[in-house]
């Protein structure tokens, strides 16, 4: 037992040495650690999942301070600078010579005498300089604090419009967009995730300790649930929204839909934990000192199998990104003004323009990157729930 424990929730700094004098400290170290300790010390050897956090991190600091990251205003059009292709990064000035500073040249416009079509080129001979905690236009941090520092910009005193992923239809800057869509994509995924989570432990809690009419009754309702195909299941419940409802009713809308189709899953889980647990000692010991199901749920059995829920949650919070992202792109979803992933990826519907403009697409790099953290970060907490194995 403590050598399959000493090989894989050892942390690298605590290997034993190799003459074996303190193996006997290390092992029994092992041995006393708390559940929290085993998983973390698995978790952190998975370097994959330990990436795919730090990912995961990043990207929900840059929607929590959207308007710190965005350069520009998302919804500030620009009818001179349509279409405008991202600006390529350069270190070399416009005198030719290397630098260290990171910059943009300017733009040089060009109409095609044909079609009449406004194209845009790097103009080399003029160079701007990309400053870290730039002055820019005013927004208000999280509605409330007003501020004019960004993280990135080209200072107060240049009049070039800064483009790092190009522009739409409409002259938006598509960056500052998909910094904004952030905040709205992820967080539907988590919000999401919540509400299913209490509806899956709330019910299968209650199917698999009270078992009998109850337990049959929440089952053919899952049942029923996951027989009904997901895809138009969706789309029905989300057109039945009305169409005249505010943004904010759409969001609280479209996020107790995914919540109420996603719950099923978790609670069969729970359900199967709870029949396993509810003939348990220490569950039988708080019967007898009169605790309240409540708490015995509550207190006794979702914290024995907290670790495993974690998993299934950060396994979950991708499928309900996906979701509303195929939702808001079918203009079921969201819709603008509203800026989430899905929304800036109807730009991308028509083949034609994504072939001319394939900078609208960007914003899939994001979901792509973002669903790819989380699995990562899912698989390693899952294998570190169950420190004791191999």
């Amino acid at each position: 037992m403590s050598e399959n424990l000493t090989d894989v929730a050892l942390p690298s700094s605590t290997l034993p040495s190799p003459n074996g004098v303190e193996a006997e400290p290390e092992a029994s170290r092992v041995l006393t650690a708390t559940p929290r300790q085993l998983m973390w010390w698995r978790f952190r050897r998975h370097r994959i999942a330990v990436l795919g956090t730090i990912v995961v991190i990043l990207f929900y600091l840059t929607a929590i301070f959207c308007e710190f990251v965005a350069p520009a205003n998302p919804d500030t059009i620009d009818g001179a600078h349509k279409y405008v292709p991202p600006q390529a990064i350069s270190f070399v000035d416009a005198s030719g010579h290397f630098t260290f500073r990171p910059g943009v040249n300017g733009l040089k416009p060009h109409r095609d005498p044909n079609t009449l079509q406004l194209t845009y080129t790097a103009d080399t001979s003029v160079w701007y300089p990309i400053y870290f905690f730039s002055s820019g236009p005013d927004y208000k941090l999280w509605g409330l604090i007003p501020l004019n520092v960004h993280l990135i910009g080209l200072g107060p005193n240049s009049d070039q419009p800064f483009f790092l992923t190009g522009t739409d239809r409409l002259g938006r800057d598509t960056f500052s967009r998909m910094v904004y869509a952030a905040r709205i994509s992820l967080s539907i995924g988590l919000v999401g995730v919540t509400l299913s989570l209490l509806f899956g432990i709330i019910l299968g809690g209650i199917s698999g300790l009270y078992g009998g009419t109850a337990d049959m009754i929440i089952q053919r309702v899952i049942e029923f649930i996951r027989s009904m195909p997901q895809i138009p299941l969706w789309l029905a419940l989300a057109a039945a929204l009305p169409p005249q409802w505010p943004p904010l009713y759409v969001y609280f809308g479209i996020t107790v839909i995914l919540s109420l189709v996603g719950w099923t899953g978790l609670a069969r889980e729970v359900r199967g934990r709870f029949i396993q647990l509810r003939e348990e000692d220490f569950i039988l010991a708080a019967r007898l000192v009169g605790s309240s199901e409540r708490r015995i749920i509550w207190r006794h059995m979702v914290p024995s199998f907290l670790s495993h829920i974690i998993a299934v949650i950060t396994l979950r919070i991708p499928g309900m990104i996906l979701a509303e992202t195929a939702l808001s792109f079918l203009g079921l979803g969201l819709r603008p003004p509203v800026i989430s992933w899905g929304v800036l990826l109807q730009d991308a519907q028509n083949v034609q323009t994504v072939a001319i403009y394939p900078w609208l697409l960007y914003p899939a790099i994001g979901v792509v990157v973002v669903i790819l953290a989380f699995n990562f970060m899912g698989d390693g907490l899952r294998d570190a729930a169950d420190p004791y194995a191999r």
